[in-house]
């Protein structure tokens, strides 16, 4: 099942700061900048406890996915991609502020370059560009892998993630009716994909 996620409205245009590597995308598309102070930077193990919170806070709100509990560390490490997990940090504390993590969506060749994508803020942070800056980090990483297609499904009443995912370049390709229940009712989901304009161009 796709897992639908909040994000910020990404509205601020200050300097990008990314680790070495991560940048070269918000230079090509000149996109606007992450907020001044934020580190975007590979996840560790050591922001297990600080991803997981900041995910269960996510699915509280009810709009982020199907899910309704995050799962143990090991789940989350054993299903997510281990190259292109970022987090976003407070560049003074280290506080983690956000992550952004994939998973493969099939495991036949053919759709080697194609993953899905969840994002998260923690909510006191919302609305600094900070899911922005995490995705644009991710796109950089995915199409340095030489992954095509970045695909997400968003329930369609979660304004602020279509309002990112439409920023980066992410278009609509179908709505998903009454794919599946959630807190007793069924609802829809939109499949939203950004097709590389770089890897197999």
């Amino acid at each position: 099942m796709d897992d639908t996620d909040p994000a910020d409205t990404a509205t601020d245009d200050a300097h990008h700061q990314a680790t070495p590597g991560l940048q070269s995308a918000v230079g090509r598309a000149a996109e606007p900048a992450s907020p001044s102070g934020i580190l975007i930077r590979p996840m560790r193990a050591g922001d297990a406890a600080d991803v997981l919170a900041i995910y269960q806070s996510g699915l509280d709100t009810g709009d982020a996915s199907f899910e309704t509990t995050a799962p143990t560390w090991e789940v989350f490490d054993r299903g997510r991609l281990p190259g292109h997990r970022h987090v976003a940090t407070d560049a003074a504390t280290g506080t983690v502020l956000g992550w952004i993590a994939a998973t493969a969506v099939s495991g036949r060749c053919v759709y080697a370059g194609v993953v899905e994508h969840s994002v998260y803020v923690h909510p006191a942070h919302h609305g600094r560009g900070i899911a922005s800056a995490l995705l644009r980090a991710f796109i950089d990483s995915t199409e340095s892998a030489g992954i095509w297609t970045i695909q997400s499904g968003i329930f369609p009443d979660n304004a602020a993630s279509l309002h990112l995912h439409t920023r980066a370049g992410f278009r609509t390709v179908g709505t998903r009716e009454r794919i599946g229940r959630h807190h007793g009712r069924w609802r829809d989901v939109l499949l939203l994909e950004r097709r590389s304009p770089i890897v197999g161009s």
